[in-house]
């Protein structure tokens, strides 16, 4: 592994909260899939319709500060941060790149 998936896992939250979408959208590998249970569930694919996800959820779920955060297997990470909904967690499983190939978000219990 030639990246660090926690300090790729902290870009991303600094671009979640900066709002920057461009910067969010170049963390995601192409193929990337979003799973997100934080308003009922649903999965994302598709560089355009992760776009349009992006924008409203920045807008619904801006997000705050850094909670947690904690390796997850060999090539991941979660991470939890503070929303205008609550705690919310997220697990970001990474390719060989260092691209966020799959992310899974909800409300942390």
């Amino acid at each position: 592994m030639s990246f660090d998936p926690m300090a790729v896992a902290v870009d991303w939250l600094d671009a979640y909260r900066a709002g920057d979408i461009e910067a969010i959208l170049e963390l995601h590998a192409e193929d990337a899939v979003v799973h997100c249970g934080c308003a009922g569930s649903q999965t994302i694919t598709g560089r355009e319709a992760l776009r349009a996800y992006w924008v409203d959820h920045l807008r619904k779920y801006p997000a705050g500060t850094l909670d947690d955060l904690n390796p997850w297997r060999n090539d991941g990470t979660i991470i939890s941060y503070l929303t205008s909904a609550g705690v919310m967690s997220a697990l970001l499983a990474f390719d060989a790149a260092g691209r966020i190939k799959e992310l899974d978000c909800s409300p942390s219990h």
